[in-house]
C-alpha cells in the first residue's frame, strides 16, 4: 500500500450528448485543461461500450474477459485519471442497467452515449502520481512519484 495527501482543485461539470464517445472526449478535456490527476463520477446512459467483466482466473497478470454493451443502458460509475507520460489514462468502473439486469464492469473503450451522460470531474492537486505500465501485474498501475 502507498498513499499521498492532496486537495481538490477545479471541479468540471461536463455534458456528453447522444453518440459522443465520452472516454475519448474526457481525455480531450483532461489534456486541454492540463489535469494531471483527477477523480470523476458519471451519470446517464450509454449505447455502446467495450468492457471487461473480470479476469478468467484470479492471477497476475490477469487474462481479461471482454464483452460488448450494445443496447441502451442506464449507467452510474466512478473513475480516476492519471497520466502515463503525456497520455491520460482513465480507469472507470460502472454499473449499467438494461430492463432490470445490471452489468458491472471496467469500461475500457468505444463508448457511445445514449441521450446524455453527465460527468463531474474533480481535479486533484498536490498529488504527484502517474499510471505507468506495471510489468508484473500486466496493467497500468497508479504509482506515486
Amino acid at each position: 500500500m502507498d498513499y499521498r495527501t492532496g486537495s481538490i482543485g477545479r471541479v468540471l461539470t461536463i455534458r456528453f450528448d447522444h453518440e459522443d464517445d465520452f472516454l475519448e472526449g474526457l481525455k480531450e478535456i483532461v489534456l486541454k485543461e492540463k489535469i494531471e490527476s483527477g477523480w470523476f463520477q458519471i451519470l446517464g446512459a450509454v449505447r455502446h461500450a467495450d468492457v471487461v467483466i473480470g479476469p478468467e482466473e484470479p492471477v497476475m497478470p490477469p487474462t481479461p474477459i471482454w464483452t460488448n454493451v450494445d443496447e441502451a443502458r442506464e449507467v452510474i460509475g466512478t473513475g480516476s485519471v492519471y497520466m502515463d507520460g503525456t497520455e491520460p489514462l482513465l480507469h472507470l468502473h460502472a454499473a449499467m442497467g438494461f430492463h432490470g439486469d445490471t452489468l458491472t464492469a471496467c469500461v475500457r473503450k468505444n463508448t457511445k452515449v445514449y441521450l446524455i451522460l453527465e460527468v463531474l470531474l474533480f481535479e486533484l492537486k498536490g498529488i504527484e502520481a502517474g499510471r505507468p505500465w506495471y510489468e508484473k501485474g500486466g496493467f497500468n498501475r497508479l504509482t506515486f512519484n
